[in-house]
């Protein structure tokens, strides 16, 4: 199993940026997506972003799109999350997650085993 931690939350007024990293260690494996997901008081757990194993390919949900940029460093075993434009509809817990297959990632939370513990965002208005 894979360890993940989260860290870089906090709070920001509406407009302002946040950076959250994660960083996986433990049983790592050879190459895998890592994905972002976020998750607001009495909502389900949804899809933020996701990034392949050789950054080559990124995928945002329409809600963050052209405001959040997903980023890794294999070298550190750590994925990133740059949040820019903050909203107050952005506050949540954010988590990350690993899998081996980008579709897994995709396709949304359920299928994912592997996590952090999250780490929260505040944004005030």
């Amino acid at each position: 199993q894979v360890q993940l931690v989260e860290s870089g939350g906090g709070l920001v007024q509406a407009g302002g940026s946040l950076r959250l990293s994660c960083a996986a260690s433990g049983r790592t494996f050879g190459s895998y997506t890592m994905g972002w997901f976020r998750q607001a008081p009495g909502k389900e757990r949804e899809f933020v972003a996701a990034i392949s194993w050789s950054a080559g390919t990124t995928y945002y949900a329409d809600s963050v799109k052209g405001r959040f940029t997903i980023s890794r460093d294999n070298s550190k075993n750590t994925a990133y999350l740059q949040m820019n434009s903050l909203k107050p509809e952005d506050t949540a817990v954010y988590y990350c997650a690993v899998d081996r297959r980008w579709h897994n990632v995709l396709a949304g939370p359920d299928g994912l085993n592997a996590w952090g513990q999250g780490t929260q965002v505040t944004v005030s208005s």
